[in-house]
């Protein structure tokens, strides 16, 4: 399916806390039916019902192995938490996040290179993966499972029926916007910007389109600043104000989702993963996802696809390496798969005949084509709260404050970072 990635680095160091001894011994025990209990540790709540359902069918076939599955809310923080107390599950089901670049640069996480299975995983996924890490590493640390893609989704039936073509360029979608609000039926947008994190799924949308894939990378080695680069998509995030619901900070992600789902917005502009949330309220809606048109040239459009779900087993046990190697095989199996992109509307990292969701039916030349990045934010420390920042700029509407602050902030919440990445390019 992909061919090609452009990728982005993930930056942001774990606490010196986090960053424990790996001496002792992992949780996997042998329980009293003989079995090696091997347990998986996931943050996708949303997933829960699909994996529990997985577990029993493992257990119950598995006569060596019981798999233990937990998706605990706030996953991440218990993780670390226990890595503190020296307490490894077998496996953390992350994203191929700046989580996931803390774990690597904490040597919490084991090369996962050697898994046999690597071998049927999309190549793209897998650079994306080694891309994450904020300074080159040789291996890979897991074992890429899911993906998802923003951009803007849109209400199918309601463009069918006025007539509206998918815009590909920023002029075509500004005069659609104008076009939708002057009828007055319906919203152009609806945004929730009350939720500071969804303020990143179009920031990441635009950016992509307009900035080049290697600024951050050059801002830490010193050789650029952000303000170089984010005054036109900064412009264009803010334009979007236009055509939203009046007071869009007053709004959650989930009001955003029921009110695109009842009809109230003809777009919203956010990712495949809010599909399902959108669907609770609204089962019958028949949603796409179209790429975001920020740029002049159609053919500057990219698609922002990340990895979702990877599977990374903990150094602390190595030991059971070959076990997790078994449920991980059985969680990939074509028909689990297909099961889990089914319902929760995402894209396989794994090849194979899958079927696609028709929600990716506008966005699959890009995903043929390679023509996808991974999520930008991914790069950004999470001391910064840059979502918080972006919204800060959107209530104010400075853009030379908001371009000068962040440059600012970015040398003080990311020293450890860019020290790193500037030892890396000396040796």
């Amino acid at each position: 399916m992909l061919t090609k990635p452009i990728s982005r680095r993930s930056l942001l160091g774990l606490s010196a806390a986090g960053a424990a001894s790996l001496m002792l011994g992992g949780c996997s025990e042998t329980r009293s039916d003989g079995k090696t209990e091997v347990e998986f540790v996931s943050y996708k709540r949303e997933a829960v019902s699909i994996f529990e359902a997985l577990m029993a069918e493992f257990n119950e076939s598995n006569d060596h192995i019981y798999l233990n599955f937990t998706s605990p809310n706030d996953a991440v923080t218990i993780m670390k938490t226990r890595f503190v107390r020296e307490d490894y599950p077998d496996v953390v089901a992350i994203g191929g996040d700046a989580s996931y670049a803390d774990f690597v640069d904490s040597n919490i996480l084991a090369d996962m290179t050697e898994y046999p299975g690597m071998a049927q995983v999309q190549q793209a996924y897998q650079d994306i993966m080694k891309s994450v890490t904020y300074v080159p590493m040789d291996g890979i640390y897991g074992v890429p499972y899911i993906a998802n893609a923003a951009g803007m989704l849109y209400n199918k039936d309601m463009f069918a029926e006025k007539g509206w073509d998918i815009p590909e360029t920023w002029d075509e979608f500004i005069a659609l916007c104008e076009e939708i609000k002057a009828e007055g039926e319906v919203l152009p947008l609806y945004l929730g910007f009350l939720d500071t994190w969804t303020i990143l799924s179009p920031w990441n949308s635009i950016l992509v389109d307009l900035v080049p894939q290697d600024h951050i990378r050059k801002v830490n080695a010193g050789e650029a600043k952000f303000a170089d680069y984010y005054r036109e998509p900064a412009e264009k995030l803010y334009q979007l104000l236009q055509y939203g619901e009046e007071g869009p900070f007053a709004y959650s992600y989930e009001d955003a989702c029921t009110a695109f789902a009842r009809g109230q917005s003809a777009m919203f502009p956010c990712g495949s993963f809010a599909v399902p949330q959108i669907l609770s309220a609204n089962p019958d809606m028949n949603v796409g996802l179209f790429a975001m048109p920020a740029a002049d040239d159609p053919e500057d459009r990219l698609v922002v696809s990340g990895v979702d779900l990877c599977w990374n087993m903990t150094v602390a046990n190595e030991d059971h390496r070959e076990l997790v190697y078994e449920v991980i095989d059985f969680l990939n199996e074509p028909d689990n798969l297909q099961t889990y992109c089914d319902d929760q509307k995402a894209i396989p990292c794994i090849e194979g005949d899958f079927t696609l969701d028709p929600l990716f039916d506008d966005i699959q030349e890009f995903l043929d084509a390679g023509k996808v990045i991974d999520y930008p934010d991914h790069s950004y420390p999470s001391g910064m709260a840059c979502d918080g920042r972006l919204q800060a700029f959107l209530m104010d509407g400075d853009v030379d404050a908001f371009l000068e602050n962040w440059d600012s902030l970015w040398q003080r919440y990311n020293k450890t970072v860019i020290r790193k990445v500037q030892e890396a390019a000396q040796e």
